[in-house]
């Protein structure tokens, strides 16, 4: 029987995300508490307050506007002391998401294609995993392509988790041209009758412009083999590189249309205040986050679960 994510939603889904924010709580709340306690708000807290958030790769856009706000609040008498300010900031976190969907958009007919970038060892290919575990688990037939042909153990690891997970691949020799995998994967796909196609990528860096040409090159054949394809253009950026993901993704913004976000190794990092940064730096929306190494280890994005789980400990903590 199949443990589908949506009843762990139900059942645990805050314990589980609160679980894999383990380190960057600690970090984060921790750090703000030993800071705050006790004092009064004044300049010189101010001061100290923005280094530490800055410091929790919140960003200079988002660390700005919260001191702003902070500011105001705190002329207006709303909050006077540093034990006022954890609760200032996390009802005012829960603010700075636009109302937006971060929902995936699907094909009115055929198959929905999603394609999925990211440079090598951002956590791709598990990522890609986890997104067909999490399609698959709400009743959706999936495909992956494996158009990552110039790296053999690309094709080779989703050819495992393909397995492991149960889902469809489509899949060439190591060299082969990925737009042709792509052009074969979109064909079996509306052949098999499926309802997602998840188009993997070579790992690339904006430098490399041979491969940023291959992807749209792979887009122009999706979007021929399949109408309004990609429905989706996910990035893959690695939680644990904090700023550094910022700047790989304002590069891949200028070469590839995006739509979302796949933010992988967040339990791995000390740095998630950088979904905070890429609302702010980006204006793109997280749509699932990666919080483990296993298949179900995925949640989709949303902020007020993100806010409470960073804000609250564990019973255990006290």
């Amino acid at each position: 029987m199949a443990f589908g994510f949506l009843s762990k939603v139900l059942g645990q889904g805050l314990e589980k995300l609160r679980t894999g924010l383990d380190r960057t709580r600690e970090a984060f709340l921790g750090s703000l508490k030993s800071l705050l306690r006790g004092r009064t708000l004044d300049p010189q807290l101010m001061s100290e307050l923005r280094q530490r958030l800055l410091l929790a790769d919140l960003g200079v856009a988002a660390t700005d506007k919260i001191m702003t706000d902070l500011e105001a609040a705190r002329k207006a008498g709303r909050v006077a002391s540093g034990d006022d300010v954890l609760e200032f900031l996390k009802a005012e976190m829960k603010t700075y998401w636009p109302v937006e969907s971060r929902e995936l958009t699907f094909a009115a007919q055929g198959p929905t294609v999603i394609l999925v970038a990211g440079i090598n060892g951002a956590g791709k290919t598990t990522s890609i995993a986890k997104l067909s575990w999490y399609l698959k688990n709400r009743n959706k037939t999936v495909m992956v392509a494996a158009c990552d042909t110039f790296r053999a153990a690309a094709v080779d690891q989703l050819t495992i988790w393909a397995g492991r997970i149960g889902v469809d691949i489509v899949k060439h020799q190591m060299g082969s041209d990925p737009a042709a995998v792509a052009f074969d994967a979109c064909h079996a796909a509306k052949a098999r009758g499926m309802d997602v196609l998840i188009v993997d990528t070579a790992g690339r860096l904006h430098t490399q412009d041979n491969l940023m040409r291959e992807l749209e090159k792979i887009r122009r054949v999706i979007g021929k083999s399949i109408p309004n394809a990609p429905h989706e253009s996910l990035l893959v950026l690695d939680a644990t590189i904090g700023q550094n993901a910022i700047r790989q993704a304002v590069e891949f913004k200028k070469a590839v249309d995006l739509t979302g976000i796949f933010l992988a190794k967040l339990d791995g990092t000390a740095k998630g205040g950088i979904v905070v940064a890429i609302r702010h730096q980006l204006g793109l929306p997280v749509k699932f986050i990666g919080i483990g190494e296993k298949p179900d280890d995925i949640a989709a994005f949303s902020p007020d679960d993100f806010v409470e789980a960073l804000f609250t400990e564990s019973p255990a903590a006290g």
